[in-house]
């Protein structure tokens, strides 16, 4: 009886192990931590500079403002990354990252439409600009406090777009509109005095 006790536990790891292999997809570095490669970063390099492992993007004197785009386009994905950011002015802190085409959005920070802080909605650019369907509506209650790292969580596959935010699931949104692949883009949103920071940025293709 030992060893087919033996044996049945050893199914059941391996069949464990293939299970979680399965459900979490193997992630890349799409930031190396030393450059902007991976990125189209000729029209990006006045707003966005490496220091210490850390993509850091800012506007410039003319609050211009600047996407900062793969090379690569991505159709299904999950993209993980630390983000942080303080407000510089009263407007706060304007950025998301833009997939899909023809242009959906995760908003992190202050939504420049609404004036509130809209993070971990998906913007869509439409009436309504932020689908209720797609807010996160219990984002202030899971991100740690402004200034502090946070970690998001982003899927696109098929039709569905899910965030989650420190490891728990803050919005999931579905519309068949966005189904392009397209490059994914950093955003410093014009007209912003304001300062974001990426760093441990990866991603799986699905």
């Amino acid at each position: 009886m030992k060893p087919l006790s033996h044996a049945f536990a050893c199914t059941v790891y391996f069949a464990a192990a293939l299970v979680v292999s399965a459900a979490e997809p193997k992630m890349v570095p799409l930031f190396n931590g030393k450059d902007l490669a991976n990125f189209k970063a000729e029209d990006s390099k006045a707003f966005w500079r490496v220091e210490n492992g850390v993509l850091i993007g800012e506007n410039d004197a003319a609050k211009k403002g600047n996407y900062l785009w793969t090379q690569k386009e991505y159709g299904d994905f999950v993209i993980e990354f630390d983000v942080r950011w303080k407000a510089t002015s009263e407007r706060g802190v304007d950025t998301g990252v833009e997939m899909r085409k023809p242009h959906l959005q995760l908003q992190l920070g202050i939504s420049g439409s609404l004036k509130v802080d809209m993070s971990g909605s998906f913007y869509t650019g439409g009436k309504p600009a932020y689908p209720e369907a797609g807010q996160a509506k219990e984002a202030k209650k899971l991100m740690k406090p402004e200034g502090e790292w946070n970690t998001f969580r982003i899927q696109a596959k098929g039709n569905t777009f899910t965030c989650w935010i420190n490891g728990t699931k803050a919005s999931e949104y579905t519309d068949a509109k966005f189904s392009g692949a397209a490059p994914l883009g950093l955003q410093i949103h014009p007209g912003v005095v304001m300062k974001c920071e990426y760093r441990k940025v990866k991603i799986a293709e699905l």
